[in-house]
């Protein structure tokens, strides 16, 4: 075998490991970027917030360190700094505004019973064996908080087996869960939404019930896909009497837990703008939320140390160490303050070219005042990447004097109008939304039907894409819009 050496040149391109920070704090919407900033104080000692006064009188160390420094200007003593290096002193992260005479009161407040709570009180007054009791709490403990049971009853005896040592048939849960299907709200333990209905029915009388019960019972299906027809067909009836049933089973409830609902056991996403833009008479003014985010600076004494181990400290391999511990951490400090400060250069700059290019719409807040626009457009504008543009317009949020959007919301293809004039899709997506709000609910508008407004209103498109805008907006098709 030949062997043959060769030399090549490459050109690659890497990111530095401050490049790498920037780009992830970009990515972070201002409430996750208080977190990191919190998490940065506590896993570096150097970084201390700007508004701190930092006073160690009740550090003795750290006070005689400072006291010879300030007074015979000696070397410092860093044994105890070495052996004591993990320890991170406590800054200052929220302030104290309340004075003396001022009295801090806890409110108290009561929440109610829970949905599970409320059926677990419900099964006591129900005469159980033990072992029938433990096995409705479980069932129970399995339902979600819409009311339903969305476990197979086999899956269950499997759990009951492994967990609980309990030997239980699937016939022996089904007539646990009869029992569950007894308490209130009406419906819960239901497996799917026609048992829930059926359950709510068969609990109320009256003959009026009874073409809602054949209805759900017998054509679920065609009910559920909006078949009135069929179903009018089939069992022969009048439009009163088929409006009649149907509005039987509209007035249930398909999620019976909600009603129970805790109001505080919900996930409701609270949103913090990263912009604020004002409007003052026409005159638009953008800046960038930092209530949240508080000024960072490097710590006075750690600088001290680090001159004062770089002058005296070559000659000592722990003093070495020291050296190079205390400048690692002084460097990570001002590579995180800088890229906070590119951040918000970065975030500033992107918003400044999106509201120049949609002044407009921001002076009006007038829907279809939005220009076609897309990242490259931007990018351009800016002199940043596409992926830069793009990580920034993620998960971030701009408050407005007409509400708050988010970024993405002003980003949108353009299409051409009969007479050459570029719109965005987002004033098309604002006619079609206007035009099925305000369509006969009895006949609803089909996407032909709705390219055929389009048209006469000079916008030349296909039937597939107002479906795919309609889709887009959630919208459901005209046989699903349908009512009697």
């Amino acid at each position: 075998m030949e062997q043959r050496l060769s030399l090549q040149q490459k050109l690659l391109q890497k990111l530095s490991p401050q490049q790498i920070q920037v780009i992830k704090l970009l990515e972070i919407p201002t409430m996750q970027l208080e977190q990191r900033i919190k998490k940065e104080l506590e896993e570096n000692p150097v970084l201390e917030l700007e508004s701190d006064n930092p006073e160690f009188e009740d550090d003795g160390e750290a006070q005689e360190l400072k006291s010879e420094k300030d007074a015979d200007d000696e070397e410092f003593s860093f044994d105890d700094y070495l052996n004591d290096e993990d320890e991170i002193p406590s800054y200052k992260l929220s302030a104290n505004n309340y004075s003396k005479d001022e009295k801090y009161v806890d409110i108290p407040f009561s929440v109610g019973t829970t949905f599970h709570e409320n059926l677990y009180d419900q099964l006591r007054l129900v005469n159980l064996s033990e072992e029938q009791q433990q096995l409705a709490e479980y069932i129970i403990g399995n339902i979600d908080d819409d009311g339903y049971l969305r476990r197979d009853l086999l899956a269950i005896s499997d759990d009951l087996a492994f967990n609980m040592n309990m030997e239980v048939s699937e016939e022996e849960l089904l007539a646990i869960l009869k029992v569950i299907h007894e308490l209130d709200p009406a419906g819960v333990g239901a497996r799917d939404l026609k048992e829930c209905l059926l359950i709510q029915l068969n609990r109320k009388k009256g003959k009026e019930l009874d073409l809602a019960k054949t209805i759900v019972k017998d054509f679920f299906t065609e009910f559920t896909k909006k078949h009135y027809d069929k179903i009018q067909k089939k069992l022969e009836l009048s439009d009163e009497e088929l409006k009649q049933g149907i509005d039987q089973v509209l007035k249930l409830n398909p999620k019976p837990g909600s009603s129970y609902s805790n109001p505080l056991n919900r996930t409701n996403q609270h949103i913090i703008p990263d912009f604020i833009l004002e409007n003052t008479d026409g005159e638009l003014s953008l800046s960038l939320n930092q209530r949240n985010v508080p000024e960072l600076k490097i710590n006075d004494t750690y600088m001290g140390m680090l001159r004062s181990l770089s002058e005296k400290g070559k000659n000592n391999k722990n003093q070495k160490d020291a050296l190079m511990f205390v400048k690692q951490k002084v460097d990570s400090a001002k590579w995180f303050i800088d890229a906070i400060r590119q951040r918000h250069h970065t975030l500033l700059l992107t918003m400044s070219e999106i509201i120049n290019l949609q002044k407009e719409y921001f002076q009006e807040g007038e829907e279809t005042k939005l220009k076609p626009m897309i990242l490259k457009d931007i990018a351009e504008r800016t002199g940043l990447d596409i992926s830069t543009i793009s990580r920034v317009s993620n998960s971030k949020y701009i408050q407005t004097n007409f509400g708050i959007f988010p970024l993405k919301y002003f980003f949108s293809e353009g299409l051409q109008k009969d007479d050459g004039e570029e719109v965005s899709t987002r004033e098309i997506k604002k006619i079609l939304q206007d035009c099925i709000e305000n369509e006969d609910k009895r006949k609803p508008l089909t996407d032909e039907k709705l390219a055929q407004i389009l048209k006469e209103k000079s916008y030349n498109i296909a039937r597939r894409t107002v479906a795919k805008y309609r889709e887009q907006l959630d919208i459901p098709v005209a046989r699903l819009r349908k009512e009697l």
